[in-house]
């Protein structure tokens, strides 16, 4: 069976529920049209050579589907530029249970501690015939890398929707090394034990089918050892910074690794010097008007991000400190998401309420304190990146958080960084940030004003540190990183 694969021997798959490339229909024909993404995996896999990976991905929308049942699955090299991808063509009903119902709204909210306890979760009949779909999802995954990969290849399975992945898998082929990288944070025990125990278990064990189970920072990785210790009783060993713990059970060990994904400088400069942001850039100072001091956020409208309280906190500002009043101007950015779902549509419509609150409050005729876009615009983003004195970060809880630390890299003004202790990028960049507890309004005012004072050379200094820890591991350094940590010695 391994003999018929085409595949080299050197193989390398990622698997995750996004794929390199999307379908819409255009003209007035309709025809399918490929857009292709980018990111770290995209690059990283494309290093290696068009005839030595493959990704395997969802078909996310109908679109997506009419193009995966045209091509068998196997899309054209002309769409992926040249990169081998398989998407695909799993049931509308199923891709919703397993992607809005559980990962969504399930294993998302467990690991960045958003539920309301008293009233959610509700484990009930409907909950569990969408845990069998997630099942189910993940066995369609399962399925295809066990048919895309050659013998002895490395699998690299990307985050919580295919958390049962790598044991399904391992089973299917053991001569497969097999990865499974988390880009949340992970839930410590005790708010983990939310789940029901059965679906908390296969969550891990699934996960301890890899050869090596990698997160963004050392305190998400011991979260998770010390949820398979207590759940399961594994053995473990605590990793440190750089990873290298372990989990042992019922005769198997999976290595432990931390990856903290960097920004990547080169591209967002190159692609912040472009005519388009420059556009932007100038829309946007017109806007704030002359002498003002800009506070940025660049957000999807996600529970976890926080953007609520960080417009309360900027409100605070202008109580406490009325000296900065037509003096400062917040940029927020807040760029709806996952609209499918009620709550989302719910707090994407409260940041727009207390957005214009803010300005009936304060604004006068030739000063608006906040400056709200609802529409994703990435050249604006960048615009906003380049004119940042100060960069405003505060999630509830964030694997990670890139841009944290990607205006470092591309702010003009040196921005000093106000950040939630509880996201990722604060265990590299919080030595030379201002670290906030994301509930605390006040406080979160208060470093607000610490940035927009400090002296030049502080503000000089600290930018320059963060944005050297920010790109220490840029994206497709930090994937190639995790397949060297796969690789036999």
């Amino acid at each position: 069976m391994t003999a018929e694969r085409p595949q080299p021997a050197g193989q390398v798959l990622v698997a995750s529920n996004r794929g390199p490339v999307s379908y819409t229909r255009a003209g007035a024909d309709g025809a399918l049209t490929a857009r292709r993404g980018g990111g770290g995996l995209v690059s990283g896999l494309s290093a290696l050579g068009p005839d030595a990976g493959t990704w395997v991905c969802a078909a996310l929308s109908d679109d997506d589907r009419a193009a995966a049942a045209a091509h068998g699955g196997r899309l054209p090299a002309a769409d992926t530029g040249g990169q081998s991808v398989r998407m695909l063509d799993i049931s509308p009903e199923t891709f919703d249970a397993a992607y809005n119902g559980v990962a969504n709204s399930v294993l998302w909210f467990v690991h960045h501690l958003l539920y309301q306890t008293p009233l959610e979760p509700v484990f009930d009949e409907r909950f569990e015939a969408r845990w069998a779909r997630y099942r189910a999802y993940n066995r369609a995954f399962a399925d295809a890398l066990a048919e895309e990969a050659a013998e002895g290849a490395v699998v690299l399975v990307q985050d919580y929707h295919l958390s049962l992945v790598p044991g399904l898998l391992a089973k299917r082929r053991p001569d497969l090394r097999i990865g499974h990288f988390s880009h949340t944070p992970w839930a410590p025990p005790d708010l983990f034990r939310v789940l029901p125990d059965e679906m908390a278990r296969e969550l891990l064990l699934g996960i301890l089918g890899a050869d090596r189970a990698a997160f963004l920072t050392a305190r998400w990785a011991r979260a998770f050892t010390e949820c398979c210790a207590a759940l399961l009783g594994a053995e473990v060993t605590a990793p440190g910074p750089a990873g290298d713990g372990s989990v042992t059970h019922q005769g198997r060990t999976t290595r432990i690794g931390v990856h903290g994904l960097g920004a990547d400088a080169e591209f967002l400069r190159e692609r912040a010097s472009r005519a388009d942001v420059a556009e932007r850039a100038a829309e946007l100072r017109e806007r704030v008007g002359p002498g003002r001091a800009t506070i940025v956020r660049v957000d999807r409208t996600e529970l976890s991000k926080n953007i609520v309280r960080g417009l309360l906190a900027f409100r605070r500002l202008l109580v406490d400190r009325p000296e900065w009043h037509g003096r400062v101007t917040h940029l927020a950015f807040a760029y709806p998401s996952r609209q499918d779902l009620a709550i989302y549509r719910e707090y994407t419509a409260e940041v727009s309420r207390v957005a214009e609150a803010i300005n009936t409050e304060f604004g006068r005729a030739d000063w608006t304190p906040v400056v709200l876009h609802v529409k994703d615009d990435f050249a604006r983003s960048l615009a906003a990146y380049r004119m940042a004195d100060v960069a405003l970060v505060n999630p509830i809880r964030d694997g990670m958080n890139l841009v944290a630390k990607e205006i470092p890299v591309v702010s003009e003004r040196g921005a000093a960084l106000v950040l939630s202790r509880e996201a990722g990028a604060a265990e590299e960049l919080g030595a030379d940030a201002l670290l906030v507890n994301p509930y605390d309004i006040a406080g979160t005012a208060e470093a607000l004003h610490q940035a927009l004072t400090l002296d030049g050379p502080s503000r000089t200094a600290r930018a320059e540190r963060l944005t050297a820890r920010a790109t220490a591991l840029p994206p497709t350094a930090w994937f190639l990183a995790q397949l060297r940590a796969l690789r036999p010695a």
